[in-house]
């Protein structure tokens, strides 16, 4: 049997009510608005709560209290407040003499009589301020109906029923379950009750079928659901079943020390084996974890930390197959701080600031009360870091007062409170009298006042604090004045722009406070000359350009557009402009003609000195006349591939590699070039030679038609040759797309005439052999000490004067080497 559930605290209010209460008679029941003052307190300095009221469900009908104690300095006036209104003198609620209240019957709307529901605030103040407690929401406690009703279920023998029911109430209710009538034996541990109204049943019997009602109770009410029948078969057939899921984890948002319940069941043959894990991967933990029946995840007292999404997964023993359900689990804190305002006392003119930092999830919103009223940004108060700093400037005696730092979430509120004290010290000079502020010009305003009425002698002077009307009092600045000067000439203002004005005389003791501001605004002027740039766009046409306006312009503002031939006495124009245009063309202009070109900018002052500009047009008509445009239009982007830009780069690389080796090849005097079947025929068996031999090199370059010719002549090749070798670049290969603009002499070359008069092409890839001017002939060489093997096959040979070698298998080029 199912432990009975303890009664509510507040169901024994009836009986303590004649011990609380005053015994009755005529008179009625006090209080509100009016209590008396409450002296049963501490005496610190500070007022404020050592029990605040909370949230609480009341039963029609039936009193409730709602519990309140303040410490402070006596004498302290304790009153309430129900949804930001004074609670009114009432026969209907009394205020204890601790400070608490009691409403002897709670009531709903009915009859027209008002609900009691609602946000109540303890309200608490003494000579030094006022506070106000965190609110507390009383409701009524309701049960509806049943919206989902267990449904009847078949099972098999040791398979797994399950019954769900839902009902809403206030409080939460209590669900237990009964099987025909009787309530369930819940020390059965194949009975599993969830708080959410679940019924889980494993490993069927035949002595589980019968009649299932969900029982749902509250202070309220007790409801009882339709039965639904359980009917267990006869034992399965042992066929295998794939893992499956029946029900999965919902989403669930709870608070702080709630506990959480995860539900999964989940079916198969063998049965499957049920694990949790966390989808970020973060270990679930230990403390407060528990697994409720076969599956069940169970988090008691839940933090911040809980929150994520759950993962449950059915695994087949034995195997990796398996199934999963998620569930996401948000868990709400209310706001509590982590950093209270402290108590200050400051100097009058000075600085206050309070600071205040409160966290919670979802992160709280902070407000500032003074005295119980709420407290925003403006004149000499600011609030910063999402209002968690707030700082009062030029403090004075309306300043002293009890703030307050309220922080609020969904979850729920706190507050938490400080005192500004205001240090007055003795015989400092009052307020400066008579402050006057004149407007001398667009930049300047004379400021004059009186010395104050009493304590002036000690005053060592004056301090003016000047800002714009328009900005924030954090963009204040001062300026010092003498203590014999009563009267000050503030410059370097802004035309046309209000200005706030106020003054302190200042004692080695202190400041006085602040005089009564007064508002000025500087004369407005004309405004300056544009700057203007002038750019010629055709033979007959300009574009005119100048800076935006100043500042927001008005309907007055603008602009005056002139122009005019040099040679003409009289302008064309005005040309009248609106103060948003910053530039025009003009066309149809004479393009032999120099053109003045004048602009001005006006306002409701009147008109700007103009800027004035000179410009010819016949450059542009003869630059027309020798280079006319082009009839070429822009390639379309689709022919400016990056392929394209590649391919002329590598182009370029290439032909600037070829330009370096050839000079070096051809610098020098001496070098000849001989084709490779000449070669062939002339070389004889040769002896072993050292690949270091600077006359060995193989040059990639002309066509086989002059390596013939270059054989059967045996001499020289001469620069004629050289240029039939490697012919201009229209002659020989394609042209190279972008050709090296730089004359040959930059590189460096020791023969500039080859240079300039040389033009050089790619050419296919074919064997040329270089040698020595030195060679005359090709001859055999005499027999040595040793017959040299006869040469391989190993492409055409190179030759010096007195050796010969069989070519080494060396790279196509080498770097030529100067002869001797």
């Amino acid at each position: 049997m199912a432990a009975p559930r303890a009664a509510p605290r507040r169901l024994l209010l009836p009986l303590l009510l004649p011990l609380l209460l005053p015994a009755p008679s005529d008179e009625p029941l006090l209080f509100l608005p009016s209590p008396l003052p409450y002296t049963g307190l501490g005496h610190s300095a500070e007022l404020a709560f050592a029990m605040e009221p909370s949230d609480d469900v009341a039963v029609p009908g039936q009193p409730i209290m709602l519990g309140c104690r303040v410490e402070g300095t006596p004498p302290v006036r304790i009153t309430w407040r129900k949804n930001g209104v004074e609670l009114l003198e009432s026969t209907h609620s009394t205020l204890l003499a601790n400070g608490s209240l009691m409403i002897h019957h709670f009531q709903l709307d009915r009859g027209g009589s008002p609900s009691d529901e609602g946000d109540y605030e303890c309200v608490a103040q003494n000579r030094f301020g006022l506070v106000v407690s965190r609110k507390a929401r009383i409701q009524a406690a309701t049960m509806s109906d049943f919206h989902v009703h267990p449904q009847a279920t078949v099972g098999e023998e040791g398979g797994v029923a399950r019954f769900q029911c839902q009902i809403h109430g206030l409080p939460k209710p209590l669900i237990t379950w009964e099987k025909n009538r009787v309530p369930i034996d819940t020390d059965d541990e194949r009975y599993t009750l969830l708080p959410k109204g679940v019924l889980q049943i494993t490993g069927l019997r035949a002595e589980d079928s019968g009649v299932f009602h969900c029982v749902a109770s509250n202070i309220a009410s007790v409801r009882v659901s339709h039965g639904a029948r359980l009917t267990v078969s006869g034992s399965g057939s042992g066929a295998y079943k794939e893992p499956m899921i029946l029900v999965g984890p919902e989403n669930l948002t709870l608070t702080v020390h709630q506990t959480a319940v995860l539900e999964c069941v989940a079916t198969g043959n063998p049965r499957p084996i049920v694990s949790w894990s966390r989808l970020d991967g973060r270990p679930i933990g230990v403390e407060g974890i528990q697994v409720l029946g076969t599956g069940n995840l169970i988090i008691s007292d839940v933090t911040v930390q809980h929150s994520g999404v759950y993962v449950c997964a059915a695994n087949r023993p034995g195997t990796r197959v398996r199934r999963t359900a998620q569930g996401r689990l948000v868990v709400q804190a209310p706001a509590e701080f982590v950093q209270h305002p402290q108590s200050i006392s400051r100097p009058a003119g000075t600085t206050a600031m309070f600071t205040c930092q409160a966290q919670g999830e979802p992160p709280p919103h902070v407000t500032w009360l003074k005295n119980g009223q709420v407290l925003g940004p403006g004149g000499h108060v600011r609030l910063k870091n999402n209002n968690s700093t707030l700082t009062i400037s030029g403090i004075g005696p309306e300043d002293e007062a009890i703030y307050q730092c309220v922080a609020e979430n969904s979850a729920g509120s706190s507050q938490a409170s400080a005192r500004l004290t205001v240090i007055w010290a003795e015989g400092l000079p009052g307020p400066p009298l008579n402050v006057q502020a004149v407007s001398v010009s667009s930049t300047e305003v004379r400021v004059s006042w009186n010395e104050p009425l009493v304590n002036t002698k000690e005053i060592i002077g004056y301090v003016l604090h000047i800002r714009k009307a328009a900005d924030p009092p954090e963009l204040e600045y001062q300026e010092a004045v003498s203590k014999s000067t009563f009267q000050h000439l503030v410059s370097d203002l802004e035309p046309s722009t209000a200005y706030s004005f106020y003054i302190k005389a200042y004692t080695p003791r202190g400041a006085s406070s602040a005089s009564a501001p007064v508002l000025a605004s500087t004369l407005g002027e004309a405004p300056a000359p544009p700057p203007l740039s002038v750019r010629v766009l055709g033979s007959s046409s300009l574009q005119l350009r100048w800076g935006p306006w100043p500042r927001p312009a008005q309907h007055e503002d603008g602009y005056k557009l002139f122009y005019r031939p040099a040679s003409r006495a009289s302008f064309t124009g005005p040309i009248v402009l609106p103060a948003a245009v910053s530039s025009y063309n003009l066309s149809r202009l004479d393009p032999s003609a120099v053109y003045e070109v004048k602009l001005l900018a006006y306002n409701q002052h009147g008109e700007g000195n103009a800027t004035v500009r000179l410009v010819s047009l016949r450059g542009a008509s003869e630059r027309t006349a020798l280079s006319p445009p082009c009839d070429c239009r822009k390639e379309e982007p689709t022919n400016q591939t990056p392929t394209t830009g590649i391919v002329i780069g590598i182009h370029i690389g290439v032909t600037c590699i070829i330009f370096c080796v050839l000079f070096l090849l051809f610098g020098q005097r001496g070098r000849v070039l001989l084709c490779k079947d000449v070669e062939n025929r002339l070389s004889p068996p040769q002896g072993p030679r050292s690949p270091r031999d600077p006359s060995i090199l193989a040059l990639n370059g002309a066509g086989r038609g002059e390596r013939g010719q270059l054989g059967r002549d045996k001499k020289p090749v001469d620069m004629k040759e050289l240029e039939q070798l490697f012919p201009p670049a229209g002659a020989a290969g394609r042209p190279d797309p972008r050709p090296d603009p730089r004359p040959m002499q930059d590189l460096g070359d020791p023969h500039p005439a080859l240079s300039e008069e040389t033009q050089f092409s790619m050419l296919p890839l074919e064997g040329f052999s270089l040698l020595e001017e030195m060679m005359s002939e090709a001859k055999a060489p005499s027999a040595g000490p040793a017959a040299a093997p006869p040469p391989q096959d190993v492409g055409p040979g190179l030759r010096s004067e007195g050796q010969a070698t069989p070519p080494p298998t060396a790279p196509a080029a080498q770097p030529a080497r100067s002869g001797q």
